[in-house]
């Protein structure tokens, strides 16, 4: 098998560090999310090389090393699909979603009794739609059908999980709701969830209302290209968009979310900074989790 810029033993050296290292990051949990990234920055030849073994659609943009190792620890710390994360969940379905190039992305949809619109929520890179369901109901109870996918590659989904294709998966799937009648169409990034729907969606008019969770400002430190940093998709007139950030976040800290914020804001964006906030779902309280969910339906049902 040919490997990309001729670099097979440094793409088996790279997989058997990542495989020693995974439990040590495990034990950490979602705290080190970005860490596969920033490790694989330290790869010779890891930024900026494009695969020759991968279709088109699925081409790695932020090195053909790093982001596939990257997108694999993210996989594990994900783990499998369970049916049993749906035990007591009310009004839900499966839903699938077919790609252009050909893949079928799984997921569930909360369905409102009387919906006066929908949601498509985009999870955090180590997170399924399993996980997400229980917690979205709140969001389906104010009238919001609710949709949610696992990223290509994860879970339900098929295909190769990379940047770009996941960015287009999400174009696609906002357009695709966009023919449904919904009279508003929202949209929730979490984490990375931010970074993929501002690069799918953030300059379009598809849209009435974007949450932006906890994203950074930019992905080029990580070896990225520079379109895809989030601050370059933010609309001339970004008063559509809140965006959150927690004081007490390690992930993706206020820092990592300064330059973002500013422009937001500059632009006409809401912005919540909460003292006591966390990482999404790493919130050290109950109250506190409820608390940022609360901020996020209000601010979704304003007209």
């Amino acid at each position: 098998m040919r490997m990309c810029g001729g670099m097979r033993s440094q793409y088996l050296l790279t997989g058997v560090f990542f495989s020693h290292s995974f439990r040590w990051l495990q034990k950490r949990g979602q705290r080190l999310l970005f860490v596969p990234m920033l490790i694989g920055t330290l790869v010779p030849g890891a930024i900026a090389v494009t695969s020759t073994q991968e279709s088109d659609s699925e081409t790695a943009v932020c090195g053909c090393i790093r982001e596939p190792l990257a997108f694999w620890l993210w996989h594990r710390l994900a783990g499998a699909p369970d049916e049993k994360r749906l035990v007591g969940v009310t009004q839900v379905e499966s839903i699938r979603f077919r790609t252009r190039d050909g893949n079928t992305l799984g997921g569930y949809k909360l369905v409102a009794a009387n919906p006066k619109g929908c949601l498509l929520v985009a999870q955090g890179n180590a997170m399924l739609a399993d996980h997400l369901v229980a917690d979205l109901q709140r969001f389906r109870d104010l009238g919001f059908d609710v949709y949610v996918y696992d990223y290509r590659g994860y879970g339900l989904s098929e295909g190769k999980s990379r940047l770009a294709a996941i960015v287009t998966d999400y174009t696609e799937i906002v357009t695709d709701l966009q023919t449904r009648g919904y009279q508003r169409l929202h949209l929730y990034g979490i984490s990375i969830g931010g970074v993929m729907l501002l690069n799918a969606v953030g300059q379009s008019t598809l849209y009435t209302r974007l949450v932006v969770d906890s994203s950074p400002s930019r992905i080029s430190p990580l070896g990225c290209p520079e379109r895809y940093d989030p601050v370059r998709s933010l609309p001339p007139d970004s008063s559509r968009l809140l965006i959150i950030t927690g004081e007490r976040d390690r992930v993706v800290t206020p820092r990592q979310m300064a330059e973002l914020l500013a422009v937001a804001e500059s632009r006409g964006a809401s912005i919540l900074r909460d003292p006591e906030f966390a990482h999404p779902y790493q919130d050290t309280s109950s109250a506190t989790h409820r608390r940022r969910q609360t901020a996020i339906a209000e601010w979704l049902r304003k007209e």
